[in-house]
């Protein structure tokens, strides 16, 4: 019977020559990669441990009760908007999750961005004791328990948060510092609508105010149909209860809407028959009722995650460019690559089905030459919305642009990484 195994390093080599042929004569991409040979020469790998050699480490208390992640993985939160949080008066927080090492399209709920004005102080509620009241212009006035929002029918619906910080410039240089403000996480909880139908929700109410137990962007108002749509009284996150900084034990989800809206620390809602311009849109003041509408809807937009800022191509060879895509308008549609400055752009491949304002994650095959490239994405959303450049947005606004231009408001404009001929990579818009 012959052997299944090569039996020697010529035939090892034989073999890959073969793969190698086998791509010329017109494989797909997905297998050149294990057929590159590095132009620099014979690849050499790490010392490795054999089975019944690699170090034995104790299960301590802790990683029995809920686990911990190997000490060999690094990956943290930064402060975020290039400035120290919590800030010199111990309010204002915001901390950005690491996309560069993310992989697949859910955050990590350790991982997942935060922003409060509570600094790292933040609410320690009680879930027994903690309360939803729904009051305003509905028939039946309540008050939930949580034990109460349990017993309605749950949902679990995959969506991204994004903070209207999340707007990246020549000044940053990692994706954790462009784009670091947005996570996707699998939320679990009862939709609103379905609260709002218990208490008998009157015609007459066309906005409704959320408060959470935050002083300053504690309220938000937003439109009644948005609220029978798809806005989610969320408890659940990755599969656990919410964790503290994400509004313990429930919060609004608000599926596209900026990331404000999304009220932590849920304890009444008032549907109500007009806008209310709450001290807490922090920022947001001069809102009109038609603008607050659409809740400034993110997106379409995306990010190549890698290569990206502070990372290093090796050597030339095949690479798979990989990063996420999102937006506020719906599904992700297409997502493209462009690996010259968007002369030319080719379609990525979606990693799994896209869903609805959620993160959806995309690769493209890509054989670097070892010369200068930028590297561009750019997505198009169900609806049709495609994701600009900056110069495209300045054109729209009818103001002239320079490289020192600043998107208003959320930006979600086309962000470029430059590669270097020593593999570097750093922002394109440097």
């Amino acid at each position: 019977m012959m052997d299944p195994k090569p039996s020697s390093r010529r035939e090892l080599l034989k073999g890959a020559a073969l793969a190698v042929g086998t791509v010329a004569a017109g494989a797909s991409v997905s297998k050149i990669a294990f057929a590159q040979t590095p132009a620099s020469g014979p690849a050499t790998a790490p010392p490795s441990y054999a089975a019944n050699e690699a170090p034995m480490v104790a299960a301590s208390d802790d990683v029995i009760a809920y686990g911990v992640r190997s000490h060999y993985v690094t990956s943290k939160r930064i402060p975020a908007l290039g400035r120290p949080s919590p800030d010199d008066f111990g309010l204002e927080f915001h901390v950005a999750t690491p996309l560069q090492d993310s992989v697949g399209t859910i955050q990590a709920s350790s991982l997942h961005y935060a922003a409060t004005t509570k600094g790292s102080f933040i609410p320690d509620i009680d879930p027994a004791r903690h309360t939803l009241m729904i009051d305003g212009l509905v028939g039946r006035p309540r008050i939930f328990t949580m034990a109460d929002l349990k017993r309605f029918p749950s949902v679990t619906q995959f969506h991204f948060i994004e903070c209207a910080g999340n707007n990246h410039s020549a000044a940053d240089r990692t994706v954790q510092e462009s784009h670091g403000l947005t996570s996707n996480a699998e939320w679990t909880g009862v939709l609103l609508s379905t609260l709002l139908e218990e208490c008998g929700l009157q015609h007459e109410a066309t906005w409704f105010v959320a408060e959470g137990a935050e002083e300053v962007k504690g309220a938000s108002t937003m439109p009644i149909n948005k609220a029978m749509t798809d806005v989610i009284v969320a408890y659940g996150m990755n599969g656990e209860p919410l964790r503290p900084q994400q509004g313990f034990p429930v919060r609004l989800i608000v599926p596209g809407f900026e990331g404000i809206f999304n009220t932590k620390w849920l304890r009444h809602i008032k549907a109500v028959d007009q806008y209310q311009l709450n001290m807490n849109d922090f920022g947001h003041l001069q809102r009109s009722p038609v603008n607050a509408a659409l809740g400034y809807q993110i997106g379409p937009k995306s990010v190549i995650t890698y290569p990206s800022g502070g990372q290093k191509l090796p050597e030339p060879g095949w690479y798979e460019i990989t990063g996420l895509a999102w937006s506020g308008g719906g599904a992700v549609r297409k997502v493209e690559v462009s690996t010259d400055d968007g002369r030319s752009w080719k379609d990525a491949k979606l990693k799994g089905t896209p869903h609805p304002m959620a993160h959806t994650r995309f690769g493209y095959m890509w054989n670097w030459d070892g010369g200068e490239h930028v590297i561009l994405s750019r997505t198009t959303d169900a609806i049709g919305q495609v994701q600009p450049t900056r110069e495209e947005v300045a054109k729209a606004l009818g103001v002239p642009y320079t490289p020192k231009f600043r998107v208003p408001g959320t930006n979600n404009t086309i962000m470029p990484w430059r590669i270097a001929r020593d593999g570097s990579v750093t922002n394109g818009l440097a």
